[in-house]
């Protein structure tokens, strides 16, 4: 089991300081047992600035506008969960995090999906799949890196496993 923890660096006076560490609380998806999203940061659509002398993360919507970014890491389950029955987060704090998510899911095809961001992400430790809307398929080992530019796609796993991913709109 994952159990992140987030870091954040500042400049007080010219000096570089540590301005937050704290532990991070996954968002779950009843319809998606054992799937754990923790948002890790984001940043406000428009770019980022590095001015703030106190940062707040921008953790929703899920997906970032025009020059927004969010960073999160997910643990997936074994490959023995069956389709999602339910497509909506259960909590009202995961509805708030992952709203817009949930909507980009296509009804007729569990897990397909298409985003308007760039994305990457990394494979840390297990593996998965990547089933593009053409069919075609690439397996994802510990150690691989996608470049996810807009397209209709689907991820799923083979077995347990963690990966790390940044979005940038």
């Amino acid at each position: 089991m994952l159990h992140p923890n987030l870091v954040v660096t500042g400049r007080v006076e010219g000096k570089s300081v540590f301005v937050d560490e704290q532990p991070l609380e996954p968002a779950q998806i009843p319809a998606f047992p054992g799937l754990e999203i923790f948002l890790a940061w984001g940043t406000a659509d428009g770019g980022a600035s590095n001015a703030e002398t106190e940062p707040k993360a921008v953790l929703a919507p899920y997906f970032p506008g025009a020059g927004g970014t969010r960073l999160l890491l997910v643990t997936w389950p074994p490959a023995t969960v069956d389709e999602p029955t339910d497509p909506q987060p259960a909590t009202p704090w995961a509805e708030e995090i992952l709203a817009g998510l949930a909507t980009t899911v296509e009804k007729d095809h569990p897990g397909m999906h298409t985003s308007a961001t760039l994305d990457y992400g990394v494979v840390l430790s297990g593996e998965m799949w990547l089933e593009l809307d053409n069919g075609a398929e690439r397996r994802l080992p510990a150690g691989t890196c996608v470049v996810q530019r807009g397209t209709r796609h689907l991820k799923f796993p083979p077995g347990h496993g963690q990966r790390v991913f940044t979005l940038r709109g």
